[in-house]
């Protein structure tokens, strides 16, 4: 049985956990990969609504083992906030697994990720201000605490000491805040060391040794291709990789044991937080379709507001290069399509094909991010469709435009769309290839 990889195809908030729960009564484990409680999956099951930030979509799966591995920071009071939540909804957590590698969240990572935004002014990135960048810092400049460091009073002091001896002179001498003590920080941390004890693992051996058995792994990335720190738009990106790459990195999986790759995109695009964003329908007036007008109507229809953070998304039409991009990078084998419902009622719906940078056309994402940020979209027209769409459950059961719709977006994105979504319920999803 494979090991499967579902990473994200545009800028996040494509209904990840959507396609995770597809997948979750058919896979033995779901491996969150990177990231943090920076990034939030949704999954509606039957009347019910979860909202999941740090945990991965898979421990709403009975019978799945869901698994934080060592490529996440964790925010442990966010952890045991979600854990004791889902519990109380009679959610079965007990499965849990959290690697001892992954890097721990600290009160001081969240206030430097605050301030230094703030102090940032215009050139903010962003970021929710939840630590994650500092955090990932710590872990490249080898001054950062894990989950391990936390059985282990002594170590943990002197790591704590070494990292706020900087730290507290840029809060007080640059930022004007208050020193952090050590006490404090060692006593929060310290506070969860028995709750988590159970829960830790070597995460990887238990991975390849599912494998080894033929059991089924499936890792979830979080955020998504164009916000990955290598191949995202920089800067203006998350802290760690949320391509495919970084499945094998972040769980100590080799890639050799990936036998899928399955990259989530929406019918439409949208973006949280700054950054270059070409298809972004902003104009004040003229032809609908490509006004703030139609912006909002995605926004509406498609309650785009973050899972996490609440903030309005930005909304723009399907950007087919932004997908083959995301086909190559990732090696996608499937594409899974969502809020293919949200589109309906529309008489003609733009797709973005190509780009023009100062008279030339780019049909690729351009390499260079200043040519990227003064990239204008270059449009064609697809016929749109009024029927309800949300109670499809075979690719014939959709009008003959909105079939048309998948079948251009297919043969301009690079790969297979396997799955589509029809609505936010469970099973309001079609599949047209096999997934596992």
């Amino acid at each position: 049985m494979p090991g499967i990889v579902l990473i994200g195809a545009q800028w996040g908030d494509e209904g990840k956990g959507k396609a995770t729960d597809l997948l979750g009564d058919r896979v033995d484990y779901v491996v969150k990969f990177n990231g943090g409680n920076n990034a939030g999956h949704t999954v509606v099951i039957g009347d019910k609504k979860f909202a999941l930030h740090l945990l991965p979509s898979g421990i709403l799966s009975p019978g799945v083992t869901p698994v934080i591995a060592n490529g996440v920071v964790i925010d442990v009071e966010v952890l045991f906030d979600e854990l004791t939540a889902l519990g109380a909804r009679d959610v079965d957590v007990s499965k849990l697994l959290v690697s001892g590698n992954a890097h721990v969240i600290t009160s001081y990572h969240r206030t430097l990720d605050k301030v230094t935004e703030r102090f940032l002014g215009k050139r903010q990135i962003g970021t929710t201000g939840r630590g994650i960048g500092p955090s990932y810092a710590d872990k490249i400049n080898r001054v950062g605490i894990r989950i391990q460091d936390l059985f282990d009073e002594k170590i943990l002091r002197q790591k704590v000491e070494g990292a706020l001896d900087q730290k507290n002179h840029l809060l007080v001498k640059v930022y004007n805040r208050r020193a952090i003590s050590v006490d404090e920080v060692v006593d929060d941390l310290l506070q969860y060391t028995e709750r988590l004890r159970p829960m830790v693992a070597d995460t990887s051996l238990v991975l390849n040794q599912a494998l080894d058995r033929g059991e089924t792994v499936l890792f979830e990335g979080g955020q998504a291709t164009m916000l990955d720190v290598d191949h995202g738009t920089y800067p203006f990106v998350t802290s760690s990789n949320a391509t495919s790459g970084g499945a094998a990195t972040g769980s100590g999986v080799a890639p050799n044991r990936f036998d899928r790759v399955i990259a989530v995109v929406k019918a439409y695009t949208t973006r949280v937080g700054a950054g270059p964003f070409p298809t972004e329908l902003l104009a004040p007036e003229g032809d609908w379709a490509y006004t703030a007008k139609a912006g909002e109507f995605l926004r509406s229809a498609g309650f785009e507001f973050g899972t996490t953070t609440g903030r309005p998304r930005r909304c723009g039409w399907y950007d087919a290069p932004i997908a083959r991009y995301a086909a190559r990078i990732n090696g996608v084998t499937d594409f899974v399509l969502t809020k293919l419902d949200v589109l309906t009622g529309l008489e003609r719906i733009p797709v973005c094909v190509a780009y023009d940078v100062d008279g030339t056309r780019h049909d690729e994402v351009p390499y260079s991010q200043s040519d990227f940020h003064h990239a204008t979209p270059i449009y064609e027209e697809l016929p749109g469709w009024s029927d309800d769409i949300s109670g499809a459950r075979e690719f014939s059961d959709l009008p003959r435009a909105a079939q048309d719709y998948v079948l251009a977006l297919e043969e301009m994105s690079g790969s297979r769309m396997s799955a589509i979504g029809v609505g936010p319920a469970r099973d309001a999803i079609i599949a047209r290839h096999d997934l596992v």
